[in-house]
């Protein structure tokens, strides 16, 4: 049995309503990892540089917004899969905005995955449990 403790996830996310529902939905789930929250793009960068640095444990997954305000989700991606140092840490979009060309750009930046955050809290609570339960699976199969 592994004593490995569970993976830390990220969430970069400006907005306090998602942000509580997210991780809800994944306490709903099941999953009991570390659930920390950027509240913007400039403050997920700077928790980022400080975990490469070592100064900051390092997330084992990032939920990353894409419209907030300053620094935003396109750039904070951009600045992960550019750094050698961070470019392995999985990044998934999770944002309410589903036009092809974001989609596209956020996979052509190097995300892992895109989810749309639907307006209905009902739907983006079940997404967001289907991700906990993905989740867990791989955990389970990486131990």
């Amino acid at each position: 049995m592994s004593t490995e403790q569970p993976i830390e996830i990220w969430l970069i996310d400006d907005d306090d309503g998602h942000a509580l529902l997210v991780e809800e939905s994944f306490r709903d789930a099941g999953l009991r990892n570390r659930f920390v929250r950027a509240r913007d793009g400039a403050e997920g960068w700077q928790w980022l540089l400080d975990a490469e640095s070592g100064g900051r444990h390092r997330p084992g997954l990032i939920l990353l917004d894409i419209s907030m305000p300053g620094l935003d989700g396109f750039e904070v991606l951009e600045r992960i899969k550019t750094s050698s140092g961070l470019k392995p840490i999985p990044v998934i979009m999770l944002t309410s905005t589903d036009h092809p060309r974001e989609i596209n750009r956020s996979y052509a930046l190097g995300a892992s995955a895109y989810i749309v955050k639907p307006v209905d809290f009902e739907r983006l609570h079940d997404k967001i449990r289907t991700l906990g339960f993905f989740l867990q699976i791989i955990e389970v199969a990486n131990n």
